[in-house]
């Protein structure tokens, strides 16, 4: 599960202050956070992940509060339990697709045993195990973003947060995308967490939050 309580960030002294208000997503339930393009949206996500540190609040996933954490400590954790799908896929290009699926298993400790044959069996479930050996770039966009699920599955965590995945999808596009998050989300029993402007998605999940955060002045 995941939980934030009072979270306040500041990009810089001169900006203004970023106050969140409280989400709650369990273990195997999904959340929706809503809001118009430039309010906050992946800024939350970032906190969530731990990619970002709070001015002040916390962020607890699986128990965890990430505010206790050293920075090695922090990456190994969200190695271990917590799954990211950009906007924009990050792939290291100068590594295959299945190379860049082991990343996480570095990052966590975990290593690498057993780890080919789960990468080749999530790709293949995903429609693109004969993408495996191809370097990101030789993907399509669908297919980069396909993998980009797959990486952030991989290790089957506690929390998968998905920034924007349906923002320059059709609607076809949009059903298929969505549903393979559930549905893998589903899978290893993940908290969802799904950040967009997307107005198609509103109704989607009960547990939505629009954010419209308070800003304040330094």
């Amino acid at each position: 599960m995941i939980a934030t309580e009072n979270l306040t960030f500041q990009y810089a002294p001169e900006t203004p202050m970023l106050r969140f208000p409280d989400v709650v997503c369990a273990a195997g339930d999904r959340l929706l956070l809503l809001g118009d393009s430039g309010c906050g949206k992946t800024t939350l996500l970032h906190l969530m992940s731990g990619l970002l540190r709070p001015a002040t609040g916390t962020v607890t996933v699986a128990g965890t509060v990430l505010g206790g954490l050293t920075g090695r400590e922090l990456d190994r954790f969200r190695g271990a339990e917590v799954g990211i799908v950009f906007q924009r896929a990050h792939f290291v290009q100068s590594l295959t697709v299945l190379q860049n699926l082991a990343l996480p298993g570095f990052l966590s400790g975990k290593g690498t045993e057993g780890g080919e044959e789960r990468a080749r069996a999530m790709l293949e479930r995903l429609g693109i195990g004969e993408k495996a050996d191809k370097r990101p770039r030789d993907l399509s966009i669908g297919e980069q973003q396909r993998a980009g699920i797959a990486r952030a599955l991989i290790h089957s965590p506690s929390v998968l947060l998905a920034d924007e995945p349906t923002s320059a999808l059709d609607d076809r596009s949009t059903e298929r995308v969505i549903a393979l998050l559930e549905s893998e989300a589903d899978r290893v029993g993940a908290a969802l967490v799904v950040v967009t402007h997307d107005t198609r998605l509103k109704d989607r999940y009960a547990n939505r939050v629009t954010l419209n955060p308070v800003m304040e002045q330094a």
